[in-house]
């Protein structure tokens, strides 16, 4: 398909790609005549495969081409000749005409990128990266999403030209948000809990929970007034919450400025709680998270018929153990799955195989799901395990006697009643955020002894001085 291009005497180079369009005229200005060096060259940019007509005024009388492998002539009217680009590369086109005036036609043959462009579009949209033809070369530019989309689209791009500049940049990596999980698994012993008043109350504090109890002091609940009152009788200080809580052995919510670490201590002095495990998790937004704290039991399991059974072992995981995915959404709140379990070996309900004894596994565990602000704790509690334990004692022989044996026998029978606890916080944490201040070391509760306490006249046998 041809087109017309009227070239004009530019006082410096000017670059344009020329597509395939219809065809029409121009002409070219009759100009002085003047040395080649002083007229300024003309600069014209065809596609390969393409062609241009150039038309000037008055006739032609001869033209020479430079390099004929990249720009072919032919000339169809006294006044008319036709560039066609072959092949990527430059070239110098001379024109001479018959009022003995010349010009010359600096052509370059660029690579024609269109399809490219159509390519990366369609089959990587998003992408912000464009392809330029210069001077036989193909340079892209922009930004890609990965390293690998960048070589791909070099990759694309390998068939339109040898040479192939590949200026695209990489995007710097989103930073997902990650959540860091603070569990703690105690143990209660509720015989002694009985006995033991907690009160969780916040003093004017909006949104909290404001006390769980034992049933020691009776249930508390919002009074007149926005007053709470309790079984004692007397109204505690103003509270705003619409939550009551009479027991223990439930989910509670509570504020992150609400110090859970006090009375979890406080139960810890009075031997009523004690800590399983107190683990850390972050996983990346959305990513699951496991943590387990314990062993694997080996369990033998007998397969194949009798006579040719065979033994196989294995492994059954118990202790403490923590599953949990966090999602964060939209108004930044966590909606946070988890699955917590504590399981330990238990012999009582042991059973005796082929001279193997194996332990049964005493399991609790819970598993839902929440939705909390960032910092809220939450807890799950209710997971009872009440055993009763008999132990029978006797004299040798003696412990035997009818009647009289009976004083020579003991018998006790000891039970207890513990519940699991777990409390969990969640905190996002933000990677692109400024790094905190590294958290202070502890002080020991001993100071060190000082290095001049210390003798430092070493013997060296006897006779030394």
């Amino acid at each position: 398909m041809l087109c017309t291009l009227t070239v004009l005497g530019l006082c410096k180079p000017a670059r344009a790609q020329i597509p395939a369009a219809p065809a029409t005229q121009q002409k070219l200005p009759a100009e002085p005549q003047a040395p080649a060096e002083n007229a300024g060259n003309q600069v014209l940019h065809i596609l390969v495969g393409h062609s241009v007509v150039i038309r000037t005024d008055p006739r032609l009388q001869r033209v020479l081409v430079g390099n004929p492998a990249v720009v072919t002539t032919a000339t169809t009217a006294p006044n008319e000749v036709v560039l066609t680009a072959t092949a990527t590369g430059s070239s110098s086109v001379i024109l001479w005409q018959e009022n003995s005036q010349s010009r010359i036609i600096e052509v370059f043959a660029d690579v024609d990128v269109s399809l490219l462009r159509e390519a990366i579009t369609r089959g990587l949209p998003g992408e912000a990266v464009e392809a330029e033809s210069e001077e036989g070369r193909v340079v892209l530019t922009g930004t890609a999403s990965s390293t690998a989309v960048a070589d791909q689209i070099g990759k694309m791009a390998a068939p339109f030209s040898k040479e192939i500049v590949n200026s695209i940049q990489v995007a710097q990596p989103r930073r997902q948000k990650q959540i860091l999980l603070k569990v703690r698994f105690a143990q209660v012993d509720r015989t002694k809990l009985s006995a033991f008043g907690i009160n969780l109350l916040s003093t004017g504090a909006t949104n909290t929970i404001g006390t769980v109890t034992t049933q020691q002091f009776g249930t508390l609940g919002l009074g007149e007034q926005g007053k709470l009152t309790s079984a004692i009788g007397a109204p505690t200080k103003g509270f705003t919450t619409q939550e009551s809580i009479s027991d223990l052995l439930n989910i509670f919510i509570f504020r992150p400025d609400l110090n859970l670490g006090a009375t979890i201590r406080d139960l810890q002095q009075r031997n009523v709680l004690q800590i399983l495990a107190e683990p850390d998790l972050l996983a990346a937004n959305g990513e699951p998270a496991r943590f387990l704290a314990g062993g694997e039991l080996p369990y033998p399991l007998l397969t194949g018929a009798a006579g040719q059974a065979t033994v196989t072992v294995q492994f059954k995981p118990f202790g403490v153990k923590l599953e949990f995915t966090a999602n964060i959404e939209s108004d930044n709140t966590i909606r946070l799955k988890v699955f917590p379990e504590v399981s330990s070996l238990d012999y009582t309900n042991a059973v005796t195989i082929s001279g193997f004894v194996l332990p049964a596994i005493a399991t609790r565990h819970a598993e839902t799901v929440v939705e909390l602000r960032d910092g809220q704790s939450f807890g799950i509690a209710g997971l009872l395990d009440q055993r009763t334990t008999a132990q029978f004692s006797k004299v040798p022989g003696i412990g035997d006697l009818p009647i009289l044996g009976q004083l020579f026998r003991s018998r006790s029978v000891s039970k207890t009643n513990s519940e699991l606890v777990v409390i969990v916080t969640p905190t996002i944490v933000d990677p692109a955020a400024a790094p905190t201040a590294a958290p202070e070391v502890p002080k020991m509760p001993i100071a060190p002894l000082e290095q001049k306490q210390f003798d430092t006249k070493i013997p060296h046998g006897n006779g030394s001085k």
